[in-house]
């Protein structure tokens, strides 16, 4: 929007990685890591009690972000169960599919605002549409989908933005910012749209 100020920084944001509680299992026995997982909720069940809430977000906010394991949004950004809906994906993107999402977030579930965070060191910066050859090659099956790779991960956030603001489905485009996560500091940092 021309005339708002830039925010540099926004919120910190922590990417300490734990290590596994078991080593990776090997191919000669010992629970995979689903099994662990899956002993991990039996766990959380033993002590769960039902928040009474229902599927409406709190905040009204629906959080597009990359499906990189560095990104903890909830902590990142303050939120509690239920105050956001979160769509991740390879790299954050606005696809069609993020925006069915989004749709069904704004028209069935009462979401206003959007938030998009890519990040440095992003997986799709290396990456380059030759990745869906690669596949027809391999499976004799080219992928329907685009790999949505980039080389300016500001530029791509301008452009996630731009794919919301400008979409028919979605009646609420007055609240959509856009942020790169960097995940040295830990740090948001807003893109201005029409840079």
């Amino acid at each position: 929007m021309p005339g708002r100020p830039v925010t540099t920084n926004v919120v910190c944001m922590t990417t300490s990685a734990s290590l596994p509680a078991h080593p990776t299992p090997t191919a000669s026995g010992g629970d995979s890591v689903t099994d662990r997982l899956v002993a991990a909720n039996r766990r959380y069940a033993s002590a769960f009690t039902d928040p009474g809430m229902d599927a409406r977000p709190v905040l009204h906010v629906a959080v597009v972000a990359c499906m990189d394991a560095r990104l903890d949004l909830h902590k990142a950004l303050g939120l509690e169960l239920g105050d956001c809906h979160t769509i991740r994906n390879a790299g954050g993107v606005v696809t069609d599919d993020t925006i069915r999402s989004l749709t069904i977030s704004q028209r069935a579930l009462g979401t206003r605002s959007v938030i998009l965070i890519h990040h440095t060191g992003c997986g799709l910066e290396s990456l380059t549409e030759d990745f869906r050859h690669e596949l027809e090659d391999e499976v004799g099956q080219r992928p329907a989908w685009a790999v949505e790779a980039f080389r300016d991960v500001d530029q791509d956030v301008r452009q996630s933005m731009q794919r919301v603001r400008t979409n028919p489905f979605l009646l609420h485009k007055d609240d959509v910012r856009g942020f790169v996560f960097d995940v040295h500091t830990g740090l948001l940092r807003e893109i201005d749209p029409a840079t």
